[in-house]
């Protein structure tokens, strides 16, 4: 196809052309945000994982709690509740796995954001398509009635044209959904993924911490955020109680 055809097909098909044209950059800018998010972030929260729990079987908490605090990784934050919960009760308590479980569930929710719009693109389109087609179609019968008014002889040639290319709109709704909603359901099943994995992470990490050595290190109460220290830096370190 030309550039002066598809120029063609964006006078014809007018305003529903463009809205169609337009949801389909959207949906391309949404995969690629949700493409940057989540890049990695499998890869980097096994390794997380990994290595807070080998601080953790050592007993080093005071390590563990440091490497969770500097990752920049979305799902770092289950890590960083779970030990802050520890510093506050001392054991693994029922309130510590449902705030380890709650940010699981609000990471999950952030893995999300944003694929509504695809949904949304990939159900709407087609009927904005077929709107642009019928619309299309009744003004290619409105010129028929026009050209019999006139005198002309009311064939098929003077609404097979418009017709046609009312039928582009149809068309383009319906590639432009198919777009969205192979994105929409690559997202979904990525993240769905992602979530059990995740899931898996958080109920080891707990039981780490519920099976760490007696004798571990315990991190006294966090620096506040007006001391000036960054969370999890220059903490101090006490020796528990049984050491």
């Amino acid at each position: 196809m030309s550039v002066q055809e598809l120029l063609h097909y964006l006078r014809v098909g007018g305003p529903t052309l463009i809205l169609i044209l337009a949801a389909s950059v959207l949906s391309l800018i949404v995969a690629v945000e949700r493409v940057i998010a989540l890049w990695n972030v499998g890869e980097h929260t096994r390794r997380l994982a990994e290595t807070i729990g080998k601080d953790v079987l050592r007993g080093d908490l005071p390590t563990a709690r440091g490497n969770a605090e500097r990752a920049t990784v979305l799902t770092a934050d289950l890590f960083r509740v779970g030990f802050s919960r520890l510093e506050r009760t001392g054991a693994v308590t029922p309130s510590l796995e449902s705030a380890v479980e709650r940010e699981r569930t609000q990471i999950g929710l952030s893995m999300k954001k944003r694929l509504w719009i695809l949904g949304t693109i990939g159900a709407v389109t087609p009927f904005v398509g077929l709107f642009g087609t019928v619309a299309g179609i009744m003004r290619s019968f409105r010129d028929l009635g026009l050209d019999v008014g006139t005198g002309g002889t009311g064939g098929t040639a003077a609404v097979m044209s418009g017709i046609s290319e009312a039928l582009v709109a149809t068309a383009a709704g319906i590639l432009v959904a198919v777009e969205a909603v192979i994105l929409y359901n690559y997202f979904q099943a990525r993240i769905s993924r992602l979530g059990v994995e995740l899931r898996l992470i958080a109920e080891e990490f707990v039981e780490l911490l519920r099976e760490r050595p007696a004798g571990s290190l315990k991190l006294d109460p966090a620096p506040s955020s007006t001391s000036g220290a960054q969370p999890g830096v220059g903490a101090v370190v006490t020796q528990s109680e049984g050491a």
